[in-house]
């Protein structure tokens, strides 16, 4: 009989004072969850336990029936009694070993001698804490759902409808220069947008209704663990564990929302090689092809392994007795045989033309106004940084270089001018042989800032043509 269970909080064989601890501890706990049960989900609830509170005052319970002030106002008892078969005491404690409701014999000398034992107020006390949290975090959840269906989604449909627009309208200008040879071309690509724009919408229709659904699930498992919480008896609801953790599990696995690419359109559904390359032709036969009537080196720019020409327009590479010591200049590349061109480009089509004569090493291209001009390293050589874009010629062999990435280019004939065509709206370079108008090499690039014409020379000299 002297035997006490091991208890998670107190045992029935402590003391008054330690009854009286107890009953603090389960009022605090009891503040406690009122304060948490101010959050407008549950301000239902503090409504619903005044009226459970005021209908106990009225009904003048008293005697056995009655319960502690503090088990009143935590709305842990509702009246109900149940009595222990073995012992015919009251079932006012719980065994979290067995998981059953038991009486303070049972404890003592019953089965649940030795076992881990708690109150059944502070049971009902940490049940009702739990089902607080997880519906708390059922709501944050619903309204990240909610964001996402109506903000994310929504703005991806009227960005779709923008992009696939954008996409039609450089479908259609490009095909407009050379029409009669190209409507096969148009009708495909304007079928591949389509078909984009399609698909984007299959996935924006599927996530919205992926995600409504998870949210009528989210919202009508919370309603019902709301439900529970507020309408289940307390000997019950001290039962419920292994009900209310496979409906939480549920909620669980409905996933958090998150935005994908595939949830845009694809830009590469309206370029076409074969259109670029046409497009560029047609614009070529015209008076851009001869280039820039404006455009000079910059001095400031000229490495001080080149010379430039009194009209700014050549560039020759010097051997190392006849190099000299410019001025500094931050401007400047000081390793490299770099110079850039006068003329900055943010809008509209421009075109330039260098002669490059017999020269066997030379570079042709744009990059960024903000590329390195400093040091021997990749950041100031063209073509072997994110910066820079150029046609190289070197030991006989074309390629294309950009981020370090040479793509070799099968030039038949070899030329003796080079000819780049930037068109900003199309965000396309390309590079081209004007006596012929053939197309070389072209590219697309969502250029981020303003662009200088770039231009690098290791064998003797390249001019630009007006």
């Amino acid at each position: 009989m002297s035997a006490e269970p091991g208890s998670c909080h107190s045992t029935p064989g402590c003391s008054l004072q330690d009854d009286r601890d107890t009953e603090v501890e389960v009022t605090e706990s009891s503040r406690n969850l009122n304060m948490d049960l101010q959050q407008p989900i549950f301000s239902a609830l503090n409504v619903l336990r005044d009226e459970i509170r005021s209908a106990k005052e009225d009904s003048g319970l008293s005697g056995k029936a009655a319960v502690t002030s503090s088990d009143s106002e935590s709305g842990i008892f509702s009246g109900e009694s149940e009595l222990c078969v073995e012992h015919e005491s009251e079932l006012d404690w719980f065994c979290c070993s067995e998981q059953k409701l038991i009486c303070s014999h049972c404890t003592i000398v019953g089965s649940c001698q030795g076992h881990t034992v708690t109150a059944l107020a502070n049971r009902v006390t940490a049940v009702r804490n739990q089902l607080v949290d997880v519906c708390e975090k059922m709501q944050l959840q619903a309204r990240r759902i909610e964001h996402f269906i109506n903000k994310t989604l929504t703005a991806k449909e009227r960005a779709l409808q923008v992009e696939a627009s954008g996409a039609r309208e450089r479908v259609v200008a490009q095909v407009s220069v050379v029409r009669e040879a190209v409507e096969e071309e148009e009708q495909r690509l304007l079928e591949a947008v389509q078909r984009e724009e399609e698909r984007v919408e299959q996935c924006l229709l599927t996530q919205r209704a992926h995600w409504g659904q998870a949210l009528a699930m989210l919202t009508q498992t919370r309603t019902r663990l709301v439900h529970t919480l507020t309408n289940t008896p307390d000997l019950q609801l001290a039962t419920s564990g292994q009900e209310i953790a496979d409906r939480v599990e549920d909620a669980e696995g409905v996933g958090e929302p998150c935005d994908t690419d595939r949830l845009n359109l694809n830009a590469g559904c309206s370029d076409s090689k074969l259109m670029r390359g046409l497009w560029a032709s047609a614009i070529l036969l015209g008076p851009i092809a001869y280039g820039s009537a404006h455009l000079t080196f910059d001095e400031r720019t000229v490495s001080s392994l080149l010379s430039l020409s009194e009209d700014l327009c050549t560039l020759t590479f010097l051997p190392k007795r006849s190099r000299q010591s410019p001025p500094y200049d931050p401007a400047r590349f000081d390793s490299w045989p770099n110079a850039l061109g006068t003329l900055s480009i943010s809008s509209g089509t421009h075109s330039w033309v260098m002669d490059v004569g017999e020269s066997g090493a030379f570079k042709l291209g744009v990059c960024y106004t903000s590329m390195g001009r400093k040091g021997s390293g990749n950041d100031s050589r063209l073509g072997y940084n994110g910066q820079s874009w150029v046609l190289s010629k070197y030991d006989g062999d074309f390629s294309f270089c950009h981020a370090g990435k040479n793509t070799p280019l099968h030039v038949v004939h070899k030329p003796k001018s080079l000819g780049l065509l930037l068109d900003w709206p199309s965000q396309t370079l390309v590079f081209y042989d004007p006596d012929s108008s053939a197309v070389l090499h072209s590219v697309r690039h969502a250029f981020s800032g303003p662009l200088l014409p770039a231009f690098a020379v290791a064998d003797r000299s390249v001019t630009i043509l007006h």
